[in-house]
């Protein structure tokens, strides 16, 4: 038992070897720390690497975990990468709800240049854009896409539901903001890299005038 004022040794995260060993000390966390860290460890391996390249023993090892608790909290790697595209998703969905068209340009401006602050927003497009191979995976990006580009249109006003030309100048609206987003993050283009959230709103605005005009009444 510890003396008082002395650092009690850190238990391992389950299914670890206990301190003392060759194996490096790891922090006790709870299971929705635990799991959130492998989330966004994951998320970042699965954007960068690819689901083929990336094994659950990486991402276990950055999250400083036991290999064993992604089948505990996900099943599989399968799992896990099922629950990172939940994430982006719920991530990327939650600023959509309830948007009006005055409200599009500055949302995407502001989303657009808080990447050069913010990483997990390059890694959580990265996600939904880089196909994984699975046809699962795959179903739930593209109905991500349909699901934001549906809202922008039915923001437009004046369209009926299913209108097809108005869905699709939504869609080219959305791709040019991911452009934007990757072009910043990747590629480091100048003048977009060093654009502020005031320089993107004029442009965004314009473009959001043009395609997202509202239809007939």
């Amino acid at each position: 038992m510890a003396r008082a004022g002395q650092n009690a040794a850190v238990p391992a995260e389950p299914g670890g070897r206990a301190p003392g060993g060759s194996a490096p000390v790891r922090r006790r966390r709870n299971a929705e720390q635990t799991r959130q860290a492998l989330l966004d460890v994951a998320i970042g391996r699965f954007a960068r690497d690819g689901y083929s390249s990336t094994t659950v023993r990486d991402i276990a090892d950055e999250a400083g975990v036991n290999v064993a608790l992604i089948n505990r909290y996900f099943t599989s790697k399968e799992g896990l990468f099922e629950a990172c595209l939940a994430a982006a998703v719920t991530d990327l969905r939650r600023e959509s709800d309830n948007t009006s068209v005055a409200a599009v340009a500055p949302a995407m401006a502001h989303r657009i240049a808080s990447s050069a602050h913010d990483g997990r927003l390059p890694d959580m497009l990265l996600l939904l854009l880089r196909s994984s191979g699975d046809g699962r995976a795959d179903a739930i990006r593209r109905d991500f896409v349909h699901t934001i580009t549906e809202r922008m249109a039915t923001a437009a006003g004046g369209h009926p539901p299913g209108d097809r030309a108005a869905l699709l100048r939504a869609q080219i609206l959305l791709a040019a903001a991911l452009g934007m987003t990757l072009l910043r993050s990747s590629m480091g283009v100048q003048p977009l890299v060093a654009a502020t959230e005031q320089d993107l709103t004029e442009p965004l605005s314009d473009l959001v005038a043009v395609l997202l005009r509202p239809g007939e009444a």
